[in-house]
């Protein structure tokens, strides 16, 4: 069947360009902490001299490669970046840091922030951890903050200058091996994985957090008294509010997540979908009330940035208007401001159920 003359034509996904922060960004880290002097920066790890792809443990090729400096460049790194590591973790008191040392550096040149990947181990019992340095990116920057403030997740970041961002490990088993090992397995309680789907589908799409492919988050699975407990994490922020594509921002409409979708609609009910998001949607705003003076200066400083082509924009303000048949986002100039109408809209939708859109809470759908 040939498509109708009428339907749009399919837009190709971009490259999401690196946005610099900006002097309202940078004060709003600086009230909150998260910008610090540090000893290594993004551009001096960029300086390697030689490298070595890095297989997985099964053998397997992988997108990483491990880096190597020169000896005396080496030997200084061990220690700023064990500092590094001190200062996202404990405030920068190395004397509970002593133990440890660097094994590995790797680098990522796939993706908009092609990370460093520093393994640091613990010599008394050789526990490993792992932190990443990235390209800052201010629309990431803007993920992490939302995935803080808005989300059951606390998110460890820093920033540094205009280059340099780092990440803590988020630890969980990442979407697709999920979907292709765990997913039918008898540990896995299939209403609370469903549940959690709900909930973090809801989130992603309030704070407008987009393409959450099965590959860009994190199944966690905690062992219970009574069966195991489940939350999918986001690991990925590069794409906070850029597309345009309302659907981009709702996991449930990618082909990768299809499996995981259909497996939560054939165990969950409709009416049980939308108590869950009812409920995700309460404890949003509540974590915002709670956070209310930081989340006003966070999307202050997101409404003054300019994070998205104004077509992305203008695209997405008129989707999400007539889903929530609001015509206050027609008014919207940012992305920023998208995200503060999103935030009225669930509470509108709190104090009246009457308001609620009338699509399906968890439907499949492919993008």
């Amino acid at each position: 069947m040939e498509a109708s003359s009428s339907t749009p034509p399919r837009r190709t996904q971009q490259k999401k360009p690196s946005f610099p922060i900006s002097p309202g960004l940078r004060s709003y880290l600086q009230r909150a902490r998260r910008e610090r002097e540090l000893p290594v920066t993004y551009e001096r790890l960029r300086h390697f001299a030689e490298s070595a792809p890095l297989p997985d443990a099964n053998g397997r090729p992988t997108l990483w490669e491990t880096v190597l400096y020169n000896q005396l460049e080496m030997e200084s790194l061990q220690e700023e970046l064990k500092l590094v590591y001190a200062i996202l973790r404990v405030d920068g008191d190395l004397s509970v840091m002593k133990h440890l040392y660097i094994d590995r550096i790797d680098f990522c040149a796939f993706g908009n922030s092609a990370p460093f990947r520093i393994r640091i181990v613990n010599a008394y019992n050789d526990n490993p951890d792992h932190f990443y340095v990235k390209r800052a990116d201010a629309s990431r920057i803007y993920g992490l903050e939302l995935e803080h403030l808005l989300s059951p997740n606390r998110m460890n970041y820093l920033t540094c200058g205009a280059t340099t961002l780092i990440e803590e490990h988020i630890a969980g088993i990442p979407g697709s091996d999920f979907i292709q090992r765990w997913l039918h397995s008898r540990e896995i309680k299939s209403i609370r994985l469903a549940k959690e789907l709900v909930k973090f589908n809801e989130r992603c799409f309030v704070r407008l957090l987009g393409d959450m492919r099965s590959y860009n988050f994190v199944v966690v699975v905690t062992p219970d008294f009574e069966d195991a407990q489940i939350r999918i994490r986001a690991m990925d922020f590069d794409q906070q509010s850029y597309e345009g594509r309302m659907n981009f921002y709702r996991p449930q409409f990618f082909k990768d997540n299809r499996p995981l979708v259909l497996f939560c609609t054939k165990h969950l009910h409709l009416e049980t979908a939308r108590q869950y998001q009812r409920e995700e949607q309460v404890l949003m705003l509540q974590r915002h009330a709670s956070s209310a003076e930081r989340m006003n200066r966070l999307l202050a400083a997101m409404s003054a940035d300019e994070l998205a082509p104004v077509a992305h924009l203008h695209e997405l303000r008129e989707s999400l208007a007539a889903h929530y048949q609001r015509r206050e986002y027609l008014a919207c100039e940012s992305m920023g401001a998208l995200v503060r109408e999103n935030l009225e809209s669930i509470r509108r939708c709190v104090a009246d159920p009457s308001l609620v859109p009338t699509t399906t809470a968890l439907a499949p759908g492919a993008e």
